[in-house]
């Protein structure tokens, strides 16, 4: 099983625009039993809240909902319970650091090196406005992965 963290700042916007894609991707090709997919934050400043309006209408577009997500924040525990914890830029890496400590077991990258894209952000949205954008760029990022991972 392929458990995989998806981490930003706030858990509203990116990270589940990156969860939910992702289990949309590994059901349509039937692998949705071998992955383990969730998102979470840095931050404590949205936890309690659900998905960013902007988020929730481009995943609309899709056909995917996200109805039962709240944010949350990352915990110690989880760098043991996943496999993967893909961030979104470089200042997750630094909060996620202060939660978890150092990535002893290599577990943290970025997402946009999937894309060949190392050292790239994923633009934030809740500053941009621009969810198509942000869309284009976690889509790269995840086709990329699932590559990665030989899907």
């Amino acid at each position: 099983m392929h458990k995989i963290l998806f981490i930003c700042h706030g858990n509203i916007c990116r990270s589940p625009m990156a969860e939910f894609l992702l289990k949309d991707m590994v059901a349509k090709k039937g692998l949705a039993a071998a992955f383990s997919i969730a998102s979470a934050a840095t931050s404590r400043e949205e936890i309690g809240n659900p998905v960013h309006y902007g988020t929730k209408r481009k995943l609309a577009e899709l056909g995917i909902s996200v109805a039962g997500k709240y944010a949350r924040q990352v915990t110690p525990a989880d760098y043991h319970n996943y496999d993967h914890l893909i961030i979104m830029d470089r200042n997750n890496q630094r909060n996620l650091e202060r939660i978890i400590g150092q990535d002893v077991d290599h577990k943290v990258s970025l997402l946009l090196a999937y894309a060949g894209r190392p050292g790239q952000s994923i633009a934030d949205p809740w500053y941009t406005g621009d969810f198509d954008l942000t869309y284009n760029d976690i889509q790269a990022g995840l086709d990329g992965f699932l590559k990665y991972l030989g899907y």
